[in-house]
């Protein structure tokens, strides 16, 4: 598999050839894992169980809501620690005002789908999840490490969702507006700013640091992979 990098090709172009594309190959096999589920790959063979679907909107709402925090405590970590603060900011002020229409789009779907969101319980695998956002929502938590774990999070469901549009894809319809939401060229270009924030703050990242970023990464991984079993069985 591709790393991700230009949100048209899949291919890293010559300034992305930097830590995290460093890490996407060293980690290659739980990116495959992350990216290419059996839920992922069901959805795009259209031979998805729509109770998994089911599951998986209830589930990743509530992960949304709490993300909208993560994300808010990345952006007030860029206003003080950014060295490019104007551009930082700007990238991630898309992103967190795009969340708004995020969290509707799940109201509208799970109307859609009989799904009442005020009475979903969080899974323990859910609960893990948030938690690990909370953890990097922490005061002392450096921008490099979560400025990494935010690129990754992002960029395992767009690379997801736009494997699912490609070629060949067999998607039922009731699913495409999933799809797209997450695997369009729109949200993979912002991803691609993800990169290069989280990119530029490694640089200037201690060995400690670094190391810490890493982790995070491979938590994300981690997490998304449990977060897609749960959702594809029924636990």
């Amino acid at each position: 598999m591709d790393v991700p990098g230009d949100p048209k090709t899949g291919q890293p172009s010559a300034e992305e050839e930097g830590t995290t594309t460093t890490w996407l190959r060293k980690h290659r096999h739980l990116y495959t894992a992350a990216t290419r589920h059996p839920l992922i790959l069901s959805i795009r063979d259209g031979t998805v169980d729509l109770d998994s679907f089911r599951r998986w909107l209830g589930q990743d709402y509530l992960f949304v809501r709490a993300f909208t925090a993560f994300l808010s405590s990345v952006l007030m970590k860029a206003w003080k620690q950014s060295g490019d603060e104007s551009s930082d900011l700007e990238v991630l002020l898309g992103g967190l005002s795009a969340l708004r229409d995020e969290i509707a789009w799940f109201q509208e779907e799970a109307t859609r789908w009989g799904i009442g969101l005020s009475g979903i319980v969080p899974r323990e695998i859910t609960r893990g999840y948030i938690r690990f956002l909370e953890e990097l929502m922490k005061p002392d938590m450096e921008y490099a490490t979560v400025a990494t774990a935010l690129w990754a999070i992002e960029t395992v469901y767009q690379q997801s969702f736009a494997f699912c549009l490609e070629e060949g894809s067999a998607i039922r319809p009731e699913l495409v507006g999933a799809c797209e939401r997450w695997g369009n060229n729109a949200f993979g270009q912002y991803c691609h700013e993800l990169q290069r924030i989280a990119d530029c703050q490694l640089t200037k990242a201690s060995k400690d640091d670094l190391e810490r970023a890493e982790s995070a990464f491979l938590r994300v991984l981690e997490h998304e992979v449990k977060f897609w079993e749960m959702c594809h069985e029924d636990l």
